[in-house]
């Protein structure tokens, strides 16, 4: 179901005192709302409602974000001028105090969802985020979870702190879920222009919700479900997880037969049908991609499933760093040296180009093996001016005297990068991205 005129949701709220009402604050943009969590979805997701009219309050418990975001700094997309207008008009407000949930229309939550040390979902920030909705929640709010999860999150978890407080899905409570799909750094799709998926308890619930997003989104496209939609997001990732890890075990392959995996990556994508190209890399980051094939090979055990293909494609994939450090160690041999005592430059500690998200980098692995390998590890990375990998700080170099390492390790390709440079001045180079193109120069080595 695709709401695409407000007399299609007028139909489906219809009946519902609580519903009818909250439908005109949503249609009209005086629904007042509130974002739990201000992090990568949170921050930009409070921000585009501001702009879209509403009054917007974001929750969060980190005191750093709350004064940076007092000061108006954008700390997430470096918007500074824009989210500081939106204050001063009071557009916008950051607070720590639940009680102000309970004046809010809808509450979106966009918590983080981490894995515990044993790689098992670790759902205390989703709990804890509900019990604080729970505290103050009152007849007619609507609830949305963004938080990436696995299918029966919404009902298993969300639902029943909510229904303890003695009201009635579809009639006087609005619960759904709908999948963030925040891609940081890409200039083509952002907030507005990617299609948001939203999955309801009821018609009602899944209704409001697509009024909510339709205010901000052009397309809001509905699952029958709050499940199917937590569904969704898992296999997006997952499809990228497991064609990712395909493509790194055939690089590992094809550097073995001596076949430079992109020249065959580019002459396949000439196929105008039945292909898709995926690139190799030094492993996969964030938070999504390398965390949701563990959400659900763990609900999978739930139901008597081994999703064994799925946690294939994660070991590939999580070996890749110490694949780019045996390459960097073959490297080092050709020029008679060790990696113990060597000099190595990795560059860029981000997990993607041009973020400063290092959540899950490759990076942080690489700068960690080679560091236990005893090499004089250092890291350039102009968003990531230092960083925690076990129990060393590392804080990132200056990007010159290239010559004086013994190996430079391209991670991630930053476009600020002038790479053309970095291959004339190294003296060994390790390429993971195909940054350099300059695979026909004897001390570059790429993946």
């Amino acid at each position: 179901m695709i709401l695409t005129e407000s007399s299609d949701a007028q139909a489906v709220v219809a009946g519902s005192a609580h519903a009818e009402r909250l439908g005109e604050l949503l249609r009209h943009g005086s629904a007042r709302i509130g974002v739990v969590g201000l992090g990568y979805v949170g921050l930009p997701l409070a921000v585009a409602l501001a702009e879209a009219g509403h009054e917007v309050v974001g929750l969060d418990a980190d005191q750093d974000r709350l004064l940076r975001l007092g000061q108006g700094v954008d700390y997430i997309r470096g918007e500074h001028a824009a989210l500081k207008r939106l204050l001063e008009t009071g557009a916008l407000r950051a607070s720590s105090d639940a009680e102000v949930l309970g004046s809010q229309d809808a509450i979106i939550l966009c918590v983080p969802t981490p894995l515990t040390p044993n790689r098992e979902p670790d759902m205390s920030f989703v709990e804890a985020a509900v019990a604080r909705v729970a505290a103050h929640l009152r007849a007619g709010q609507l609830v949305v979870l963004e938080s990436t999860t696995y299918p029966g999150t919404t009902e298993e978890l969300v639902l029943p702190p909510l229904l303890a407080r003695g009201f009635t899905p579809g009639d006087s409570l609005f619960v759904a879920y709908s999948p963030e799909r925040v891609d940081p750094g890409n200039q083509k799709f952002d907030t507005r222009n990617t299609p948001k998926i939203v999955g309801g308890l009821t018609p009602r619930c899944t209704a409001l919700a697509q009024l909510l997003y339709a205010r901000i989104v052009e397309r809001v496209v509905a699952a029958s479900a709050p499940r199917v939609a937590e569904m969704v997001k898992l296999l997006e990732n997952i499809f990228r997880c497991v064609n990712i890890a395909l493509v790194n075990e055939m690089a590992l392959l094809a550097r073995r037969m001596d076949i430079d995996i992109w020249e065959v990556i580019r002459l396949a994508s000439t196929k105008p049908y039945g292909f898709m190209p995926f690139y190799p890399g030094p492993g996969m980051g964030g938070h999504c991609i390398p965390i949701d094939p563990f959400y659900l090979t763990w609900k999978a055990r739930e139901y008597d499933f081994n999703t064994r293909f799925i946690e294939l494609a994660g070991e590939v994939n999580m070996k890749m760093p110490a694949e780019v450090v045996d390459i960097v160690i073959d490297a080092l041999g050709t020029r008679g040296k060790s990696l113990r005592g060597a000099r190595v430059l990795v560059l860029g500690a981000a997990y993607k180009r041009d973020v400063a998200d290092t959540r899950e980098s490759p990076s942080l692995k690489i700068i960690e093996l080679l560091d236990r390998r005893g090499a004089e590890v250092s890291y350039n990375d102009s968003r990531v001016p230092k960083l925690e990998v076990g129990a060393r700080c590392f804080q990132s170099v200056a990007l010159d005297g290239l010559a004086g390492y013994d190996c430079v390790v391209i991670s991630t390709d930053h476009s600020e990068y002038d790479f053309e440079r970095i291959v004339a001045e190294s003296r060994l180079l390790v390429d993971t991205r195909n940054a350099s193109g300059a695979r026909d120069k004897s001390h570059v080595y790429v993946l």
